[in-house]
């Protein structure tokens, strides 16, 4: 770390990020960050840290488990495109779940059945989860859930 550089205590960088102190010192024991030490044996952060730690933030917001993100901050790491491909295809199944939640969201605005589970557009969107063949969010199946707007249209349901 150079002499002129900015540098953060553990509290500092914690407060500047939202999180609990404990979370960075957990990071370090994971090996996702390396701080510096000063003279009486605290953390002292510098730029770099500062990048790696909103680097953690910013994946684990988009559902990067730690052990993505030590791969994705591992430039030696041999299988950081397979982990990658995988965390875009798991994007790509939860921002098309997002979008039927969406459709039913939509859908239930303009529905006139005020009890949304009455109305036979609504049934037809959450049949998989009624009927058990939807893919479990923890069982690694990947398929796009029917949407709303591909339900049976029925009239009067509006």
């Amino acid at each position: 770390m150079k002499s002129s550089e900015r540098r953060w205590s553990v509290g500092e960088l914690a407060a500047r990020f939202g999180l609990a102190t404990h979370v960075l010192r957990h990071w370090e024991d994971v090996g996702l960050l390396r701080p510096d030490r000063d003279g009486a044996g605290r953390r002292v952060y510098g730029e770099k840290e500062v990048y790696r730690v909103a680097v953690v933030v910013r994946s684990k917001a988009a559902g990067m488990s730690l052990e993505q993100v030590a791969v994705l901050l591992d430039a030696d790491a041999p299988d950081r495109h397979r982990v990658l491909q995988a965390h875009l295809a798991e994007l790509d199944r939860r921002t098309a779940e997002m979008a039927l939640h969406r459709e039913m969201t939509e859908h239930a605005l303009r529905c006139r059945a005020h009890d949304i589970a009455t109305c036979p557009r609504f049934a037809a969107a959450v049949a998989d989860l009624v009927d058990g063949t939807a893919p479990g969010p923890f069982d690694g199946r990947s398929a796009e859930p029917a949407g709303v707007a591909e339900a049976v249209e029925v009239p009067g349901d509006r």
